[in-house]
């Protein structure tokens, strides 16, 4: 408990710091040619706490077919992390709907949640959370014909127990490297300094491929981006967001393979198994202050 109230007082800080982003981190003629040494990345899109239960322009339809059909790369596919049990998303008949349109277009679906609210999964007792990814599990393959092989634990936070209830269900976390720090559902959901966030955070993604951290899966680096499908200012801003990180990627010096999103499902689950993180004592980066709020021990 001590945990979930230090993220909620961090939370409210961190909407009062949203105005306040860095410039990004200087490119060094070092940190130049290492990079000219590494792969060029390639954007994997994710989506976490969806899928929208609106019958009024719902908002995870519209990354559907913003994804589907663009200027920039038709076809785009993505992994959604879904509340299977929540009655705002999946337990739903237009959720449910929407995750099986998901499926049939070739994204990927991996687990979020099976309980009514968006609960920390650290919160919850063993038999709960056994009794939730039994559930998720069953869901996903539901829909699927496989059960999922990929977890976004809620606001990112798991410890050496939810991990290895993880495992047991052939369950691997999937984090980010970067986030649009959109997950607003109710009140100001608007995003005004979007462009200068994923730009100062590609600038320490950058960093990071230049020492070489990043792993390359078929040719190019999986480079992992946050959304969520429940914004409906993020649905609105879906094709913007796409430019947005081809732009990003300009300004800090890093090169986009020609493909710069993923468009395949098994080349997409590749790259996302490739990012998982492979120990609960792992060392792990976060997006922004979500590195402070879980900090290393929590794990």
């Amino acid at each position: 408990m001590k945990n979930i109230a230090r993220a909620l007082v961090i939370a409210v800080f961190a909407i009062g710091l949203s105005g306040c982003i860095g410039p990004p981190i200087e490119l060094t003629p070092q940190t130049r040619q290492h990079l000219l040494e590494q792969p060029p990345i390639r954007f994997l899109l994710t989506f976490d706490d969806g899928p929208s239960a609106s019958s009024f322009w719902n908002p995870s339809q519209q990354i559907l077919d913003s994804l589907a059909h663009n200027s920039i790369q038709p076809g785009i596919k993505a992994v959604f992390f879904v509340q299977t049990r929540a009655p705002r998303a999946g337990d739903s008949d237009i959720g449910r709907s929407v995750m099986h349109r998901e499926q049939r277009e070739g994204h990927v679906l991996g687990f979020h949640t099976a309980t009514h609210w968006h609960t920390n999964h650290r919160s919850l007792s063993p038999e709960d959370l056994e009794q939730s990814l039994v559930d998720g599990s069953a869901d996903i393959a539901a829909i699927s014909g496989t059960p999922p092989t990929l977890v976004r634990p809620p606001f990112w936070s798991y410890d050496k127990r939810t991990f290895a209830a993880y495992q047991r269900h052939g369950m691997h976390v999937l984090l980010t490297d970067l986030s649009a720090n959109d997950g607003k559902v109710w009140g100001i959901t608007a995003s005004p300094r979007r462009r200068s966030n994923l730009i100062r955070q590609l600038s320490e993604v950058r960093e990071r491929m230049a020492a070489g951290e990043l792993p390359a899966v078929d040719g190019v680096i999986p480079v992992v981006v946050t959304f969520h499908d429940l914004n409906r200012y993020t649905a609105r801003h879906s094709l913007e967001y796409l430019q947005i990180l081809l732009d990003a990627a300009q300004v800090t010096g890093v090169t986009v393979d020609a493909k710069p999103f993923y468009d395949d499902h098994q080349a997409l689950e590749r790259a996302a198994m490739a990012r998982t993180v492979q120990s609960a004592g792992q060392p792990v980066r976060l997006p922004g202050l979500w590195n402070w709020i879980w900090d290393s021990d929590s794990h």
